[in-house]
């Protein structure tokens, strides 16, 4: 990474990381905690509920889509503390799974 990352650029591209369940990014969901860039990317994550059953997947297209982008592989760290909740959602997702009007 010869250019400097900004942590904007890297929300950028987990924004067309889609939840399939869900419909909806998994940084309009709230399951992007942390974004660090250093010498590489590191990114704490959770997902909605533990045993989510897509975990592996949306973990894998995080990696793929970070990877893609900047050339390297991320480094993911998932975290469950604290617990995701739907307060953590954009108004957008909100509004999307009916939380808003």
């Amino acid at each position: 990474m010869s250019e400097k990352i900004r942590k904007e650029e890297v929300l950028e591209v987990l924004k067309k990381v889609i939840d399939p369940e869900l419909g909806v990014n998994v940084v309009d969901l709230g399951l992007i905690y942390d974004i660090e860039v250093n010498d590489n990317i590191h990114v704490k994550m959770t997902f909605t509920v533990p045993t989510c059953p897509l975990g592996r997947w949306i973990l894998g297209s995080v990696t793929v889509a970070l990877e893609e982008k900047f050339g390297k592989k991320p480094d993911i760290e998932l975290v469950f503390d604290p617990p995701w909740n739907p307060d953590m959602m954009s108004d957008e997702a909100k509004r999307k799974l009916g939380y808003l009007k």
